[in-house]
């Protein structure tokens, strides 16, 4: 499983010539240390004099992000699954019409499936942003940069989720399924467009 690998032999995994895991992992990775940030930063400012008035919702916030945290986790390996599954249905059978049928709605099934997993991490990845925003607000000024570098990571996993997504659109045949996704995938990008300008608004250095 990767998310039990090293960083050290995850990179490595994702240098090597191989296509698993790739840019849809690394999104979900990339939205998980946005969580994990914005964790880090509600509960830096959990119990700190000068900030009982954001407590209650730092509480809420570090358990959120905890819980983005580890369903991003799961969803490196999630997304290198749904990849293995196009894969794997491209190398079916197609001996006779009954096996390119078979074969076709594997792939196709693999596709859909490959776009919801990183369309899933983008819409968590925007409601991190919709966090860190709020710790860089209100919590630890101390800690304030950590947000705002969780919120590029959060920002990035966005951008980079919805490039998976879109690319596997190409090859589905469901016109509505198609229409449908990339509805969601502009919604998504004009949302944490505008929301990384209003967090950056707040970042003083």
């Amino acid at each position: 499983m990767l998310e039990t690998l090293k960083i050290t032999k995850f990179l490595e995994k994702v240098a090597a010539g191989s296509a698993i895991p790739g840019g849809g992992s690394v999104a979900a990775l990339n939205a998980a240390l946005a969580a994990s940030l914005t964790e880090m930063v509600a509960n830096l400012t959990v119990g700190k004099k000068g900030y009982e008035a954001a407590e209650k919702d730092m509480r809420e916030i570090a358990v959120k992000a905890s819980g983005l945290r580890k369903k991003l986790t799961k969803d490196i390996d999630n997304d290198a699954a749904a990849y293995n599954e196009v894969l794997k249905a491209f190398k079916m059978a197609k001996n006779s019409e009954k096996d390119k049928d078979r074969r076709t709605q594997a792939i196709q099934a693999g596709f859909k499936n490959a776009a919801r997993v990183p369309l899933g991490v983008a819409r968590d990845a925007l409601n991190i942003m919709e966090m860190t925003s709020a710790v860089v607000r209100k919590g630890n000024k101390n800690a304030a940069i950590d947000g705002a570098v969780g919120a590029l990571a959060a920002r990035a996993a966005v951008r980079g989720a919805l490039y998976n997504v879109k690319t596997n659109l190409n090859f589905i045949d469901d016109n509505k399924f198609v229409k449908e996704a990339a509805q969601q995938v502009r919604a998504l990008e004009r949302q944490a467009e505008k929301k990384e300008k209003e967090i950056l608004l707040h970042v003083d250095v």
